[in-house]
């Protein structure tokens, strides 16, 4: 099994000032469309296909995996993403937080195997490796910040 977890400030200094409302509101438009939010051709397709009150299912190709998550929303607070089909199973999370001192965070996490593999075999290692450093999820957070304040900026959000 797959753990991995990143965590990042949602306003490090320096950077143009997002509240709970704008970063939940590019959390919900990375659901519906991750092209604009990963790392630059990372994710080539991504479309919804269903779409309820509770939760949309998208279908996408992300590091050249075909994917179909569905997709739940805790508003201004959670976004779980249930992986149906593709490499991996279980779910991953995007969550903003304040922390102690009540600064705003966003956390990446989840729990994930990858089908077809043995549990904690070679490639679940190296998947948890990759996902747990710099250019894993941890870049995923940090490219969807950076989207949300360009969209921001541009008067998209």
């Amino acid at each position: 099994m797959i753990y991995a977890s990143a965590t990042i400030p949602v306003n490090p200094e320096g950077e143009p000032h997002l509240t709970r409302e704008q970063a939940w509101k590019g959390l919900v438009l990375k659901a519906r469309d991750a092209r604009l939010f990963l790392p630059p051709g990372l994710c080539t397709r991504c479309d919804v296909v269903e779409e309820s009150a509770s939760h949309i299912v998208r279908e996408a190709t992300i590091a050249g995996a075909e994917l179909r998550e569905i997709i739940t929303f805790e508003p201004q607070r959670k976004v779980t993403f249930f992986q149906a089909t593709g490499p991996r199973e279980g779910a991953i999370i995007n969550e903003l937080f304040e922390d102690a001192d009540g600064a705003l965070q966003l956390r990446f996490y989840c729990y994930l195997g990858l089908r077809g593999h043995a549990p904690n075999g070679p490639e679940e290692r190296a998947e948890q490796e990759w996902m747990s450093g710099d250019k894993g999820y941890k870049s995923a957070l940090l490219s969807t910040l950076k989207q949300t304040r360009e969209l921001l900026a541009e008067g998209r959000l």
